[in-house]
């Protein structure tokens, strides 16, 4: 049985990306793009929103090229390796291998694939992340804090949501960065209700 696990790299207060939707300031240095490898060998499925995954698709040869590094090498392989499915209305086909689309986001249909996968399974995008939170079928919560305040933003994690969590891991980066891994205790109720469009990264 694997665990849902979402992620994010942001700021300090809490953002993924600034007020004009640049993210650039968080990319991982070769420690933590290392680090986030090693904890990526145990992910068998990765489930995104539309926005994350045109970003992402990139790997699908990103990391091919002769003079890429040896951590860029080793994610791109361990992401074209992985199944994923994106969650939009509005994407017309998905053009990267091991890849589905899926129109609503079904809250019991992802915990069964999580149930049945051969490994851990990360849920990406917060809009995407916040159904599967506030379904009660999110495992872990894992966050690269960056040693920056940003002040507004895209946030990581939704408003109006609460979570009793438990630390379970930590490790501090010589650049600065702090991650920080948390199981959570109080899931709220899994509703089985579909979810359409909203939020979604259509």
């Amino acid at each position: 049985m694997g665990r849902l696990i979402y992620g994010g790299i942001g700021s300090l207060d809490g953002f993924i990306a600034d007020v004009d939707g640049d993210f650039s300031w968080s990319a991982p240095d070769e420690q933590v793009h290392a680090y986030l490898n090693d904890r990526d060998r145990e992910v068998a499925a990765e489930l995104y929103g539309r926005r994350l995954y045109e970003v992402m698709k990139v790997w699908e040869t990103y990391g091919t090229e002769p003079d890429a590094s040896s951590v860029v090498r080793d994610y791109g392989r361990l992401w074209r390796d992985r199944d994923k499915v994106v969650y939009s209305t509005t994407l017309a086909d998905v053009d990267t291998a091991r890849t589905r689309l899926e129109r609503t986001f079904d809250p019991v249909q992802a915990r069964r694939l999580v149930d049945e996968a051969g490994g851990d399974v990360t849920i990406g995008g917060p809009d995407l992340a916040a159904h599967a939170l506030r379904a009660g079928i999110v495992d872990v919560v894992e966050y690269y804090a960056n040693p920056v305040v940003l002040g507004a933003g895209t946030p990581w994690l939704p408003a109006g949501l609460r979570l009793d969590l438990r630390l379970v891991d930590e490790h501090r980066f010589d650049c600065g960065v702090v991650h920080l891994a948390y199981e959570v205790v109080n899931r709220p109720r899994l509703s089985g209700r579909p979810s359409t469009s909203a939020g979604m990264g259509q």
